[in-house]
């Protein structure tokens, strides 16, 4: 996906975003729901006027900052290789943004008869499904990716625990999109164990495989 192509899709989705909150203004209450908990119940709320509008504002703001990344890293050749990869992930992160952004309007125009984890979790898992395929893309570079001291310090360790880290990223998506079938505590736990855990894993594999690099 070219650069020119993802920033006519994401200011689609802000825009509509947007316009949807200024047609439903009238229909929201003034205290709306903003947070819910692993029991699907809420937890937090916030003032009608950031429950709108602070939604698309910081997607767009988040939106200009990946923009921005690409073109200040210091490697910005490597990031050059896989940037119609990283176009992607720009939308499908926005989309998954402004989708649970929706959901709050849908939750606080009184359409309550869901779990908000099981609507949240199957397009968070594919979201993660797609990052584990770009890890398997990235190039080594300071902003995108698995960075740790080992992996940007080496184009083979980079490249191996990348590689390992994609499949550890989609196994974890996938956990999270079955977890959309159970919701609450169950949900919490498919999602954010396997996460964690690779997160873990990888950053010692990373440094194991720097150490063997550097002794031999």
């Amino acid at each position: 996906m070219t650069t020119r192509l993802t920033s006519i899709i994401v200011l689609a989705l802000i825009a509509i975003a947007l316009i949807a909150g200024a047609l439903l203004w009238n229909q929201l209450p003034e205290q709306m729901a903003s947070h819910w908990n692993e029991n699907n119940q809420v937890d937090g709320s916030m003032s009608k006027f950031w429950g709108v509008w602070m939604m698309p504002l910081v997607t767009l703001g988040m939106f200009g900052l990946f923009l921005l990344i690409p073109n200040i890293d210091p490697l910005k050749a490597n990031i050059a290789k896989f940037r119609p990869t990283f176009n992607l992930f720009i939308a499908l992160i926005v989309a998954f943004m402004l989708y649970m952004h929706g959901l709050t309007f849908v939750w606080n125009l009184g359409f309550q008869n869901f779990k908000m984890s099981a609507a949240m979790l199957p397009f968070l898992g594919i979201l993660f499904i797609f990052i584990g395929y770009m890890l398997r893309q990235a190039k080594r570079n300071w902003f995108i990716g698995i960075r740790t001291p080992w992996t940007l310090s080496s184009d083979s360790v980079w490249d191996k625990t990348h590689q390992l880290g994609s499949i550890l990223f989609m196994v974890s998506g996938a956990f999270a999109v079955f977890g959309g079938l159970f919701g609450g505590m169950a949900a919490f736990w498919l999602m954010f164990v396997p996460l964690i855990g690779s997160s873990v894993f990888l950053m010692v594999y990373s440094y194991v495989l720097y150490r063997s690099e550097t002794k031999g």
